[in-house]
């Protein structure tokens, strides 16, 4: 249904944001299911997470594959963490396309001085806190949320260290009547992410469409290979593949090596020809129908 990216330097209130945003969701009158995915959820230090770009990386990429596994038409998706990197919302804009659902993104803006006070509040308390030095590249390298960038729009701004963090804050409010409105042809102030080629993979998998492709075409190989022996080398003319198929004339002995080249090919050019086409077979005798008279026009006249 949605994905939401909560953005924000550390210690900025993102998590509590998160949280409003959650039980309000979860107590408006369309009793959705909203599950919040955050750094906490996979019992990783802040500071260890942070410590240098490989662990940065490896931390984007663990929460951006829970993404992609939990995203649907079905549930909102809350992502707390710093999600900084402008790059990085490209790609989380990119899963949310892909599933075909909304998305926005929460920002909590907040003075840097003012993060650094929550950070030592939380170290004199004995919570989670991050080191002066991560702190502060954090902040350093932290690239502000614009609503002119497709994947940082719609953009709901809180100001917590102003106004603090309720359920009822204005950008918590704008955000739950973007993510519950319903949608029709009048609607113009809310988006639904539309899946493009680029994103889309489930014209691959119907019916197992590749899977047939491929053990089809290896069949007729098979044909093919036992066929050539019996003849000793010579031509392979009038193979029967079975009923309704083409019969299979080769004017010359092919080897397997070129054999397995031409099977490549015609599933690669299958496959490529189905993005802006029709999908690939999706039963054997289809699949096997395409690959003889593919064999046929490359091999017959050889």
């Amino acid at each position: 249904m949605a994905l939401v990216v909560i953005c924000g330097q550390p210690c900025s209130g993102k998590s509590t944001a998160a949280l409003c945003l959650a039980e309000a969701l979860r107590e408006s009158e369309s009793k959705l299911n909203v599950r919040v995915i955050d750094d906490a959820y996979f019992h990783l230090d802040c500071n260890q997470s942070y410590a240098n770009m490989t662990a940065e990386k490896n931390l984007r990429g663990v929460l951006r594959s829970e993404v992609d596994r939990s995203v649907s038409k079905d549930n909102i998706i809350i992502l707390d963490s710093l999600n900084s990197i402008k790059g990085y919302r490209y790609e989380l804009w990119c899963l949310a396309r892909a599933a075909g659902i909304r998305y926005c993104v929460l920002f909590c803006d907040v003075e840097e001085t003012q993060c650094q006070k929550w950070n030592e509040q939380r170290r004199e308390k004995g919570e989670a806190a991050y080191d002066n030095a991560i702190f502060e590249d954090l902040v350093r390298r932290f690239e502000t949320p614009d609503k002119r960038n497709r994947w940082d729009s719609p953009l709901f701004e809180l100001w917590p260290s102003k106004d603090g963090i309720q359920k009822s804050s204005a950008a918590i409010l704008d955000a739950i009547s973007y993510l519950t409105k319903k949608v029709d042809s009048k609607s113009r102030d809310v988006k639904i992410l539309q899946p493009t080629i680029a994103t889309q993979n489930t014209r691959f998998s119907e019916a197992n469409s590749l899977y047939e492709l491929d053990r089809a075409t290896q069949e007729v190989i098979n044909v093919i290979v036992e066929a050539q022996s019996q003849a000793i080398g010579g031509p392979v003319n009038g193979v029967s593949l079975g009923r309704d198929l083409p019969t299979l004339n080769i004017s010359r002995s092919v080897g397997l090596p070129e054999l397995r080249r031409l099977r490549r090919t015609f599933i690669k050019l299958t496959s490529q020809t189905s993005l802006s086409g029709p999908p690939p077979p999706a039963d054997a005798e289809s699949a096997k129908r395409m690959f003889v008279d593919y064999l046929n026009r490359e091999l017959g006249t050889a």
